[in-house]
């Protein structure tokens, strides 16, 4: 059997049913009579299919729900129990996300998935302290997410990991000006707390040009990087500004003027930084070359079976599913039990291998170098190196 959906918003999620089997390992569907007798479980995936992030919630759900195909060999039920999943809406909106989570909690689901939002993800974790329910983040980025409960777990990276792996291109830090080029949200005041902790820490003057997150006009940024005179400029960006952004930065000489790391983000994203794309040194979450493991394969058929594309967070989604059938499988209905199950929880995702740490719950985990290369009119990644787990672990949180 299939996994219930209940789409409660007005929002189409594209993203097809996946129906092909798959053999994860520790993670069968086993016998469907074992807890056919049982009430489905309930549990809520809260994520942006609208607004800013809506690309990167898609991206999460399809995600997902491969991995649930993968994760239960193909019958969408743990251990023959089914799975009652619903699918909401955030819009990047916490006030939003926290009025579902509270719903959802009401009609007794224990166990709640998703957000691309950082703000969004620390509200909803606060409603999971409070409520004693199993929160599971997303793409979520901010280091505060880590360890800010028992409750609370995460699929995907954070901005340590970002800002370490970013850490690997420029050798000894120490002397050294690095200025950190971001959005004024939640995510861009992780990343930049990330460079002052990770870079900062290693004897780097650390800086800042904090960015309104509704400024459409870039140019006067630019320059105040320029004027800074910083040996490296860490960028972080997210969202829909991200091609005036670079262009802005491409235009007022900040290539030329300074070294420039950033994150690569999405398929979409591969375009947006023109002339410099060969110049940038790129960390690197996930692209769909950026391993060759079985699981990474598994993911990638189901995904392309579904009609979707391998992009930047579909391991977020497909970990949060093996995540979820871990918990159901061993967690005996207990949110106790749940994060008992998680705790310590390693496995194969499509990254490579996995690691929940037990005392803050952060998701340890390899990450990548990546150049783009001229591909015909465009560009598309490559791998220049894989970073181990240990090089970008944060450091226990709390």
């Amino acid at each position: 059997m299939q996994a219930t959906k209940k789409f409660l918003t007005a929002a189409t999620i594209t993203a097809a049913v996946l129906a092909l089997a798959g053999c994860a390992p520790g993670t069968g569907g086993g016998d469907a009579t074992d807890g056919s007798d049982l009430a489905p479980v309930p549990v809520a995936v809260i994520t942006s299919t609208s607004g800013p992030l809506a690309a990167y919630g898609g991206t999460y759900v399809a995600g997902f729900k491969a991995g649930l195909d993968y994760a239960t060999d193909g019958t969408g039920t743990v251990d023959g129990r089914e799975l009652d999943i619903s699918y909401l809406d955030d819009a990047g909106d916490a006030d939003k996300a926290v009025s579902a989570m509270k719903d959802v909690i009401g009609q007794g689901t224990q166990i709640v998935l998703g957000t691309a939002s950082s703000g969004v993800a620390l509200a909803l974790a606060e409603q999971a302290a409070q409520n004693k329910i199993l929160y599971i983040s997303g793409p979520a980025a901010a280091d505060a997410i880590t360890g800010v409960n028992d409750y609370t777990f995460r699929s995907g990276r954070q901005t340590y990991q970002d800002v370490a792996t970013a850490g690997t291109f420029i050798g000894e830090p120490s002397g050294k000006t690095v200025l950190a080029f971001a959005q004024d949200t939640a995510f861009g005041q992780g990343n930049l707390a990330g460079v002052q902790a990770v870079l900062g820490a290693k004897g780097a003057e650390v800086s800042s040009v904090l960015v309104p997150e509704d400024a459409t006009e870039f140019t006067p940024f630019a320059q105040q990087i320029i004027d800074a005179h910083p040996d490296l400029v860490f960028v972080a960006w997210a969202g829909a500004t991200s091609g005036a952004m670079w262009e802005a930065l491409s235009q007022q000489g900040v290539f030329d003027a300074t070294t420039v790391v950033t994150g690569l983000g999405d398929v979409a994203t591969y375009g947006a930084y023109g002339s410099a794309s060969e110049s940038i040194s790129f960390l690197n979450h996930y692209f769909a070359g950026a391993t060759d493991n079985e699981v990474n394969t598994a993911m990638i058929d189901r995904l392309d079976a579904a009609g979707a594309t391998p992009d930047l967070f579909s391991p977020d989604g497909f970990n949060a599913a093996i995540m979820l059938v871990q918990a159901i499988r061993e967690g005996k209905d207990s949110v106790d039990g749940y994060i008992a199950a998680l705790e310590g929880f390693s496995f194969d995702g499509p990254k490579g291998r996995m690691t929940v740490r037990a005392e803050d719950h952060a998701l340890l985990q390899p990450m990548f170098q990546v150049k783009l290369v001229k591909d015909g009119d465009g560009y598309s990644p490559e791998l220049v190196k894989t970073v181990d787990a240990d090089t970008v672990a944060p450091p226990v949180a709390g």
